[in-house]
């Protein structure tokens, strides 16, 4: 097992009320960082709680357990708020009082009403940093707009490309699809803790004030993600699930599973005419020139597949790795957590989640100081640290520094 090291945002609280997984990934990714971070929840507990898919109940009478909510809310704490009330709003200000960072993605017409409008926010904290996650952002004509992952995905043009490569040749007739779960939020929630650690470094080197405000569209930010077709289309073409794909490579076919084959670099292409045994087809003069190689992709991608189906995954993925040529298995689930991989990178930490047991739950994807972060814990009961509450006072000094102990 690797090394672990403390997160850099030790020292620092984060208050998040979320209902989608946007704003909840964001939380999360601080959380994981090592900020304290609080879900402020209604009474009937965060609309995350109680979405699909669900793992099994740990025992009689348990009550269904969201996956995703428990991965979402994996180190975090639990406050109730019930903001249909004085009281509750006033519970939630007091833990903006003493609160780095707000992250929020109530819709902006009930923002007011609840006292977490940006304006309201700057007037009664001023020291908040404010982060909004919205489908189309906090400004701009499309402010006010609703927008689950599927609007999202299509929205950002993502949908519009899949399925692509193997899939749209294996089945040309079938529409855009979805990427499964919650890519489109998941990269706002990226964008957005981006933008938190931005502006709490600016405000504690002097470089802004500390109430800045962060306005992030998920729409934008899986948008950033199509970059490279949004560049062709700027160069007149539009790219198309039928079209979009690399030459050859791609998605292939083994013995007993799926492969994925890239070979962008010249020295790529070599290690794969190696990793084939150097057939005659691939070696002849003609296809030493990358240009050639490309123009004739369907023609030597057909030769690869053919090639590939009497590979068997692990035995190709290794020999290509020590070959230089990049390529990766398609893993199952159980795969993935019983991989040396994983295992040597510490990527999965087991936690309790109350009503369902101990888990696997994937810690973070990235290393910091050459060392796995941890999780404080499983996802939080509902209201499990209502104590905060009567622990909170008014700051009376500047917060710590991003990354102080």
């Amino acid at each position: 097992m690797t090394n672990h090291v403390e997160g850099p945002l030790n020292g620092l609280t984060i208050v998040e009320l979320s209902s989608g997984a946007g704003a909840a990934y964001a939380g999360r990714l601080l959380s994981t960082l090592g900020a304290h971070t609080v879900l402020a929840e209604p009474p009937g507990g965060s609309l995350l709680r109680h979405r699909p898919p669900f793992l099994p109940p740990s025992g009689e009478g348990a009550g269904e357990v969201s996956a995703l909510f428990a991965y979402l809310a994996a180190g975090k704490a639990s406050v109730v708020c019930d903001l249909a009330t004085v009281a509750g709003r006033e519970d939630l200000h007091r833990l903006l009082e003493t609160a780095d960072a707000f992250i929020c993605d109530v819709p902006l017409a009930q923002r007011a009403g609840l006292g977490v409008d940006e304006a309201g926010l700057r007037a009664t904290h001023p020291h908040l940093i404010h982060v909004s996650v919205l489908p189309y952002g906090a400004s701009g004509p499309h402010a006010d707009w609703h927008g689950e992952e599927i609007n999202l995905i299509h929205a950002s043009g993502e949908g519009f490309l899949l399925p692509n490569g193997l899939s749209a040749e294996m089945f040309p007739d079938r529409p855009p699809l979805k990427i499964h779960g919650h890519f489109a939020e998941m990269q706002g929630g990226v964008v957005a803790a981006l933008g938190a650690l931005a502006a709490l470094l600016a405000s504690r080197q002097g470089e802004g004030t500390a109430g800045e405000a962060v306005d992030v569209s998920i729409q934008d930010a899986a948008l950033a993600v199509g970059a490279f077709a949004i560049q062709r289309l700027g160069d007149g073409s539009l790219e198309h699930r039928l079209t979009r794909s690399f030459k050859y490579g791609g998605v292939l076919e083994c013995a007993d599973g799926y492969v994925q084959l890239l070979t962008l670099e010249e020295r790529q292409w070599t290690g794969l005419v190696e990793l084939m045994g150097r057939p005659g087809w691939a070696t002849a003069p003609d296809l030493a020139d990358p240009l050639e190689r490309s123009r004739r992709g369907a023609e030597i991608n057909e030769r690869i597949r053919a090639w590939s189906r009497t590979q068997l995954t692990a035995d190709v993925v290794a020999r290509a790795q020590t070959l230089g040529v990049p390529m990766g298995k398609y893993a199952s689930p159980a795969e993935v957590l019983a991989g040396a991989h994983e295992a040597a990178r510490g990527l999965f930490q087991s936690v309790d989640i109350p009503g369902a047991g101990p888990a696997d739950v994937l810690v973070a994807p990235f290393h910091l100081d050459g060392g796995a972060l941890r999780l404080r814990s499983g996802p939080p009961a509902l209201g499990e640290h209502q104590s905060i509450l009567s622990g909170n006072r008014r700051r009376e000094a500047a917060p710590r520094a991003v990354g102080a102990r």
